[in-house]
């Protein structure tokens, strides 16, 4: 399909957000997937990502997703000073912060003449964790969480026990769980245990451990590796398409 987007501010409890959309150009009413990033916040190939999503028949919405910490529009760069203010982020933004994110764009989304009504959640890296995070939100039918980090370790600052593998137990979305085995962020210990955790809740999901490193869905960089992308990307719209249409 082609697509057109947008950029759009989405009020939230902690501030507006900005949030690009993309879409297909046909009039018509479509799912909507919440697409989370890194920790670089809207780079080139989380944008490349979105819209190769949106020209499948999806409305894409991409937050700012430390909209409370930097300037509108901020890009972090992909080398050690963009890590370093990521990372300061990603431990300075508590997850109830990312609930009520998640909760006002279900608002917009329900606002939009071009929106189903159909929500699912998708991201890379701590965009992984939040996709998984979302779930935890009734309204997310379906989740797709690539190398998602941080789940296992309950590194990332909220209340104690709403870590999100504690709460995971009220998910009723269909998730799917990628990770790399050579990613150093998420050890085999740390799989297994999101993994057991999962099963003992019964949740309905699949759960793939590929030959990759972390970021091996970044199109820049010497860790991408295209034909696990391009299969990843394959999963994905399967996902959708069963659980959003």
């Amino acid at each position: 399909m082609i697509i057109q987007s947008h950029q759009t501010l989405i009020s939230t409890p902690t501030g507006n957000m900005q949030t690009s959309v993309y879409r297909p150009l046909e009039s018509g009413t479509y799912p909507t997937i919440i697409f989370y990033s890194e920790i670089f916040q809207e780079t080139a190939p989380i944008t490349r990502s979105a819209k190769l999503m949106a020209g499948h028949g999806f409305v894409v919405l991409v937050p700012e997703v430390f909209h409370e910490l930097n300037p509108v529009g901020t890009v972090l760069a992909y080398d050690d000073a963009g890590k370093d203010k990521g990372n300061a982020d990603k431990f300075s933004k508590p997850l109830e912060q990312h609930d009520s994110d998640t909760q006002s764009m279900i608002r917009f989304i329900d606002e939009q003449i071009y929106c189903s009504g159909r929500v699912g959640a998708m991201g890379v890296c701590i965009g992984g964790h939040l996709a998984f995070r979302a779930a935890l939100n009734s309204r997310i039918e379906g989740a797709f969480c690539l190398y998602p980090t941080d789940i296992h370790s309950n590194t990332l600052p909220c209340e104690l026990g709403n870590d999100s593998l504690s709460q995971c137990h009220i998910i009723n979305a269909e998730l799917c769980m990628i990770f790399g085995k050579q990613d150093p962020h998420v050890s085999r210990k740390g799989r297994e245990l999101i993994n057991t955790t999962m099963q003992d809740h019964n949740l309905l999901y699949s759960w793939h451990e590929l030959n990759a490193q972390h970021a091996f869905m970044r199109d820049e960089g010497d860790r991408y590796d295209p034909a696990i992308a391009l299969s990843c990307y394959q999963m994905a719209i399967q996902l959708f398409n069963r659980r959003l249409s």
